[in-house]
C-alpha cells in the first residue's frame, strides 16, 4: 500500500442529489486554479452513466468530470466501486474498473466489507500522487440502517481517517432538520468525524438565512463553511442522472426525441444536443406518446437491453416508431438502442438477465448475441455519411452482425461500426459521446437541416471555471482546504 503523503477532505450529503458531485467538481477546479495538485475520489457510486478511463476501465461519469476539473485524465482509482443497476433488485458490481459480479441488494450487503480493501488501496494511491484528494460520499450518512459494512460514507471516512464536511440542500426545504437530524442519528464516533457543514442551492438573499445558519452551528457545535447560492449554469455540465437533463428544451427548431428507457445508460450523449439553440430536445417519459413532429428519434444506451426493449413495448413506443418511420422520420440507436433496432437479441449465457432471446424492432437487418467480454475503449472514427471525424468511446457487451452492417455508420480505422438501412434514415452505432465532438455534431445536424451554434467542450471548461469562482465567492474555501488532513 502506498504511503500517505497528501491531504484529504470528504463531502457527504444529508441526502441524494444535494449537489455533492457538483460541489466536488467545483472544489477540484478551485484547488487547481490555486496551484494545488488535486484529484477526485468516490469510494462507491451507483450509476449507469459511466466513463471509459485512461487505464482501460470504467468509472462514474461524475468522477470523470471531477477529473477534468482537476486537469487529470480519469483513472479507475477515482471510483473503485461502481454499481450499475440491471434490475430493481440487482446491479453489476465493477471493482477498480472491471466487472466483478452481478449481485442482488442483499448479497451486495454481504460483499461490501470485502471491497473496503480495494477502496482504501485506490484511495492511498491517489493520496500518494497528489497533494489533495477531494472525496465524494454517496447518498447520506443518515441512512444508519446501512452503516454496517459501509464503504461509501462514514465507514470509509473512519477507515481512511478523512475529515467530513456535511452538505445540506436548502432548495428542497428543511435544511436545519437535515443537518441537525443527521447529527442526531449518527453514532458519536461518526459524528466526531465531521469537521463542519455547508449549505447548498440557496435562492435569493443568503443573509435571510443568517439566523438558521447560527442555529445549526449552535445545535451541532459544527463549524459552518458558508452558504452557496444556486448555480444557474449547472445545466451546462454533463448530467449524472437522466432526470437532470431538461425534459424539453426550446419550443421550436429541429425536434429530436430521446426515449427515456428504464435502464438508460451513458446518456451524456444528449448533453451537447440540449445546449444547441436550434434543437428542441425532448426526453420522452413513460406513458407519453411519441410526438408526430419528431425529426429524429434516439434510442439511447441501456444497461438491460432486453429488459428495456420490453419496457419500450409496454409504452407503445414500438408502434409509434413504426409510424414515425412510415412518415419518413429518422431513427438513431446508440449501443443498446442499436441492438434493439435489429431483428433479435440473444443472451444464451444470461449476461444481462435470464438466458433467452428477444425479438427486436426489426428496423435494421442485424442481430446481436451477448457475450461476457465487455469492450471498453476510447475511439476515433470517421462518420460514413458526412466524412466527419468522430471522437467517442465504446462501452458495451455483445456482437452485432447482419446484412445492414455492409452500410456502417462509421469506420474505426478500417473496421466498420454500426449499420444503416438502405434509405440511410435508420442507423445504429456503438459509439457513445459522439455529439461531444463539435465537428461531428455540426456535420450530423446539417444532415437534419439544422445548424450547430455551440462549442460544447469549451462551454464545459468555462462553466467549470465559473463554478470555481462561484464557490470562491460564497464559501470559506481557505477554511475548507485547511480542514483537510
Amino acid at each position: 500500500m502506498s504511503p500517505r503523503t497528501g491531504r484529504s477532505l470528504m463531502i457527504q450529503g444529508t441526502g441524494s442529489n444535494v449537489g455533492k458531485s457538483m460541489l466536488v467538481a467545483g472544489l477540484c477546479r478551485a484547488a487547481r486554479l490555486r496551484g494545488l495538485s488535486v484529484a477526485p475520489f468516490k469510494p462507491q457510486n451507483m450509476s449507469n452513466n459511466a466513463a471509459v478511463t485512461a487505464d482501460g476501465g470504467e468509472i462514474g461519469r461524475a468522477q470523470a468530470l471531477q477529473a477534468r476539473a482537476s486537469g487529470l485524465a480519469p483513472v479507475c482509482d477515482m471510483n473503485p466501486v461502481l454499481l450499475k443497476p440491471e434490475s430493481d433488485t440487482g446491479a453489476q458490481v465493477v471493482v477498480q474498473g472491471r466487472r466483478l459480479t452481478t449481485a442482488k441488494a442483499r448479497d451486495y450487503a454481504l460483499l461490501k466489507p470485502k471491497l473496503l480493501g480495494a477502496v482504501v488501496e485506490s484511495f492511498q494511491r491517489l493520496r500518494a500522487a497528489h497533494g489533495l484528494v477531494l472525496v465524494e460520499g454517496a447518498g447520506s450518512p443518515a441512512e444508519v440502517n446501512l452503516r454496517l459494512g459501509d464503504i461509501a460514507n462514514m465507514g470509509f471516512a473512519r477507515a481512511a481517517d478523512v475529515p467530513v464536511i456535511l452538505c445540506g440542500d436548502i432548495d428542497r426545504g428543511g435544511v436545519i432538520a437535515q443537518i441537525v437530524g443527521t447529527q442526531a442519528v449518527l453514532g458519536p464516533e461518526d459524528a466526531a468525524q465531521v469537521s463542519g457543514f455547508l449549505i447548498n442551492k440557496f435562492r435569493g438573499d443568503p443573509s435571510l438565512f443568517d439566523d438558521g445558519y447560527a442555529l445549526i452551528e449552535a445545535r451541532t457545535g459544527w463549524r459552518g463553511f458558508g452558504v452557496a447560492p444556486w448555480f444557474p449554469e449547472a445545466w451546462k455540465l454533463p448530467a449524472e442522472d437522466a432526470l437532470d437533463i431538461p425534459r424539453s428544451t426550446g419550443s421550436s427548431g429541429t425536434h429530436i426525441v430521446c426515449l427515456r428507457l428504464s435502464r438508460i445508460a451513458n446518456f451524456d450523449d444528449l448533453d451537447p444536443l440540449a445546449q444547441e439553440p436550434g434543437i428542441r430536445l425532448t426526453m420522452l417519459g413513460p406513458g407519453e406518446a411519441l410526438p408526430g413532429d419528431a425529426d429524429l428519434v434516439i434510442l439511447p444506451g441501456s444497461k438491460s437491453t432486453r429488459g428495456d426493449l420490453a419496457f419500450l413495448r409496454a409504452q407503445g413506443w414500438d408502434i409509434d416508431l413504426a409510424a414515425h418511420v412510415r412518415r419518413g422520420g429518422r431513427v438513431l440507436g446508440i449501443c443498446g438502442g442499436y441492438q434493439m433496432l435489429g431483428r433479435v437479441i440473444r443472451d444464451p449465457e444470461g449476461i444481462e438477465g435470464a438466458p433467452g432471446e428477444t425479438e427486436g424492432l426489426g428496423l435494421l437487418d442485424v442481430e446481436t448475441v451477448m457475450s461476457p467480454e465487455k469492450r471498453l475503449t476510447e475511439v476515433e472514427a470517421s462518420h460514413v455519411a458526412s466524412g466527419a471525424r468522430v471522437r467517442g468511446y465504446e462501452i458495451h457487451i455483445g456482437r452485432t452482425t447482419g446484412p445492414d452492417t455492409v452500410r456502417p455508420f462509421a469506420r474505426i480505422g478500417t473496421d466498420p461500426d454500426g449499420a444503416q438501412d438502405a434509405s440511410g434514415r435508420i442507423a445504429g452505432s456503438y459509439l457513445h459521446g459522439m455529439f461531444r465532438d463539435d465537428g461531428f455534431r455540426r456535420a450530423f445536424l446539417a444532415g437534419l437541416g439544422a445548424s450547430s451554434e455551440s462549442g460544447y467542450e469549451a462551454t464545459v471548461e468555462t462553466t467549470l471555471d465559473a463554478l470555481a469562482a462561484h464557490l470562491e465567492a460564497h464559501l470559506d474555501l481557505d477554511g475548507l482546504f485547511a480542514a483537510a488532513r
